[in-house]
């Protein structure tokens, strides 16, 4: 892939498939049943004991838990990057209280509608989803105390333009929590040019 939009689209078309399986099809994928072509669950940690986990948010998408570090207070307004089917920001929501609010974004359609499902079907009124590009965060200046994003950023072309919405995003004071695929190293050339990678 050489060209960003290109990118943009193939992450959109997979996730979109990914927004219609369940957690244990996407847990199966990687050298499972389905072999090894799919990689999207590599990291994926237990959700099962964490106050505000919802199953059918779960999706097994994650490389961590942001929310176990990200500092959340009650009243804060979280931000969750690429929240998919909204598995860390109903966590973020426990955390945050009936005073405070979560914004979910995520630029695939089927993820959105699954979050918005989920939140419909638990009658939670502080957590919204947004279909955007986290690119250009469809949110205003100043919202935001935290930001999280678990296992996304690795997946967006223009990361400088991510940090810089972030910054934009924040209050001042505010901070992120990121849970993400980080490289040591050099990755060889066949493995850049693998757009599933």
């Amino acid at each position: 892939m050489n060209n960003d939009q290109q990118l943009k689209a193939l992450v959109q078309e997979k996730y979109s498939a990914i927004a219609q399986q369940s957690k244990a099809y996407n847990a199966a994928s990687c050298c499972g049943a389905t072999g090894c072509g799919d990689v999207y669950n590599i990291m994926a940690d237990s959700y099962q004991s964490i106050d505000g986990y919802v199953p059918d948010a779960d999706l097994g998408l994650g490389c961590g838990v942001p929310t176990a570090f990200a500092q959340i207070k009650t009243g804060n307004t979280v931000i969750d990057l690429g929240s998919g089917a909204g598995n860390d920001a109903f966590v973020a929501r426990k955390l945050v209280g009936d005073t405070g609010k979560v914004i979910g974004i995520d630029f695939t359609e089927a993820m959105i509608a699954k979050a918005r499902q989920n939140a419909d079907t638990l009658g939670y009124n502080n957590v919204e989803f947004r279909l955007g590009d986290i690119e250009a965060m469809p949110v205003a200046a100043n919202t935001a105390h935290v930001i999280i994003s678990n296992c996304v950023l690795n997946l967006i072309p223009n990361k400088a333009n991510v940090f810089k919405e972030m910054y934009r995003v924040l209050k001042p004071g505010g901070h992120c929590s990121i849970s993400d695929i980080v490289l040591q190293g050099h990755l060889p050339q066949g493995l850049q040019q693998a757009a599933e990678m």
